[in-house]
């Protein structure tokens, strides 16, 4: 972790970019002003850009961070990856089999 990682305005300036990125969504989704497919779209696009920023502003993710924690992190996002769809993958098989 490098000394200066963590200073004040650039916590700051994360808690701002994560706002702006959490208030965007749903701003759009309470005016209804996008189609819906546009809409899903917008607010995944925020989500991916916020996940950045919280690596890069608050975990301090960076250039320079050592390939052993990238790859570790990197293994963790698989395995949320396989949770999450595998448990999506048994709820709408769940759903097509009760209609």
């Amino acid at each position: 972790m490098h000394p200066q990682s963590h200073s004040a305005k650039r916590l700051i300036t994360g808690f701002i970019l994560a706002l702006a990125l959490t208030l965007i969504p749903f701003a759009i989704v309470w005016t209804m002003s996008f189609p819906v497919e546009l809409t899903f779209g917008i607010i995944a696009l925020c989500a991916l850009v916020q996940v950045g920023v919280h690596l890069h502003y608050f975990l301090g993710i960076d250039s320079r961070t050592p390939i052993e924690n990238v790859l570790a992190m990197s293994f963790a996002g698989v395995l949320i990856f396989l949770m999450v769809g595998g448990t999506l993958w048994i709820m709408f098989d769940l759903y097509e089999r009760m209609m």
